[in-house]
């Protein structure tokens, strides 16, 4: 199972990282969209989990360039802003779950688990 993290806060990356690596897991990191949309196309991922907030291309632009390569990647937006605005276009374009940040690491394995089960 291959998890693309796309993060540009380096301790919420590493965190997130450290607990799927200890659950099993394999990761790939990118550090902002750009990064982030490469991956997508070059490697075989099974799930997202990307902030919306991200250098070069945002967390939406990451979700856009998934569902228009018409892939049915699970993913999982992350995000500081709670707004229902944001919220609702997430899901609108594809998301499959979406966490506010602050968020409990054992809340997200959680969700990591129950959309890769």
């Amino acid at each position: 199972m291959l998890i693309l993290i796309a993060e540009d806060d380096e301790l919420i990356l590493k965190t997130i990282e450290h607990k799927l690596l200890k659950e099993g897991y394999k990761v790939i990191l990118s550090r902002n969209g750009r990064d982030a949309i490469n991956s997508i196309t070059t490697e075989s991922i099974d799930l997202v989990i990307t902030d919306i907030m991200m250098p070069f291309a945002s967390g939406i632009e990451i979700l856009t360039a998934i569902r228009a390569a018409g892939k049915k990647i699970p993913v999982i937006m992350l995000s500081s802003m709670g707004q229902e605005e944001v919220i609702l276009n997430a899901f609108d374009l594809g998301a499959t779950d979406f966490i506010v940040k602050p968020f409990s690491p054992n809340e997200l394995l959680l969700r990591v688990k129950r959309l890769t089960a």
